[in-house]
């Protein structure tokens, strides 16, 4: 398994000045500091995502390609990144 990064090539290229970031955040909920995302289609035909800090917004961005994207969603869904409970 490579372990190169196969969007290496392409992040200069993504366009994020026109984004429409996404908060992630739920429905009726406000804050002011989370995470938002955005769906970045490229010349080479893939859609990336794109996640920053929404405080600041133009602080860091982090760029994952499809196959990234679904290893999170999925890691999220199954809890990986869960706050432990206390006293568990």
């Amino acid at each position: 398994m490579s372990t190169a990064d196969d969007k290496a090539a392409v992040l200069h290229e993504l366009d994020l000045s026109t984004a429409e970031w996404i908060r992630a955040v739920p429905a009726g909920v406000n804050l002011d500091d989370c995470v938002e995302y955005f769906f970045v289609r490229h010349a080479d035909d893939v859609t990336y995502t794109a996640m920053r800090q929404s405080s600041p917004p133009d602080g860091h961005v982090l760029v994952f390609t499809p196959a990234e994207w679904r290893a999170f969603v999925r890691g999220v869904k199954d809890g990986e990144f869960d706050l432990p409970v206390v006293g568990e």
